[in-house]
């Protein structure tokens, strides 16, 4: 239970950060490889969504601008929503300052893990189904926990920094350092920071395998244990500030009458 608290507590350790890391980035390989089998696109990937945006104007496909559009505005909801609920924990100094992000998600993705074939069929403003929409605001929700956790360190939901970082970090390793210099002036791989972006790396493809199997073979249903390890990790912190979520509950309840 205590190692559960430090993991999505308010106070971090880097051990906590790059162990919270590693399992969220398995989770958003799954979610983002598995729902492109449902619904054709990659929830995460806001670079592609932006270029479809100038794409499609050039080429008058509308459509498909206000699909990527109402993308774009659902991944950037989520990450408000995140940095809506920090904060206000932060005031509150509860412990659950980042577990109640995560609960929100756990619940969405059990949500979309028993109904997901139904949101399918639901039509949105934006010409694409509520399943889009609601897979791009979870990754946008989960990308800005663990960014805000670790200083922007660690990111789960796209691999394009860190496989920047990793060639960084390679190309520093295959760098000559001419002899006579001093230490402090020769170039050195930062083996720390290399082995935690290989590590990301790994589990965002291990669990883009998972996802798509889970998917082609399961159906939505395979969503709901990756949601039940999320509800598990947010529950301790929540727990113990059940006292501190009443009280805030009763002063807003009390200033509404």
């Amino acid at each position: 239970m205590r190692l559960l608290r430090h993991l999505t507590g308010r106070y971090r350790t880097p051990v906590a950060n790059r162990t919270l890391g590693l399992l969220l980035a398995f989770n958003a390989g799954g979610i983002n490889a598995g729902g492109f089998l449902v619904v054709g696109m990659y929830t995460s990937h806001m670079t592609g969504i932006v270029s479809t945006v100038g794409d499609n104007l050039v080429l008058g496909n509308m459509a498909l601008v206000l699909g990527a559009l109402g993308t774009l505005w659902a991944f950037m909801s989520g990450a408000g929503s995140t940095a809506i609920m920090v904060n206000w924990a932060r005031h509150q100094h509860l412990r659950s300052t980042f577990a109640l992000p995560l609960l929100l998600e756990a619940v969405l993705m059990l949500l979309f893990g028993l109904m997901g074939a139904i949101t399918l069929t639901w039509r949105t403003p934006f010409a694409v189904p509520l399943t889009v929409l609601l897979l791009a605001y979870l990754m946008g929700l989960q990308n800005a926990v663990i960014t805000k956790m670790s200083s922007a360190e660690i990111r789960t939901t796209h691999m394009t920094g860190i496989c920047t970082d990793i060639g960084i970090e390679l190309g520093k390793a295959l760098y000559w350092n001419r002899g006579g210099k001093p230490a402090r002036e020769q170039v050195h791989v930062n083996h720390k920071r290399l082995r935690l972006f290989a590590s990301l790396l790994s589990m965002f493809m291990a669990g883009g395998v998972v996802g798509a199997a889970g998917f082609k073979y399961v159906g939505f249903i395979w969503v709901v244990p990756l949601a039940t390890v999320l509800l598990v990790l947010s529950l301790p912190p929540l727990a113990a500030d059940f006292d501190r979520l009443g009280l805030a509950w009763r002063r807003r309840s009390s200033r509404g009458q």
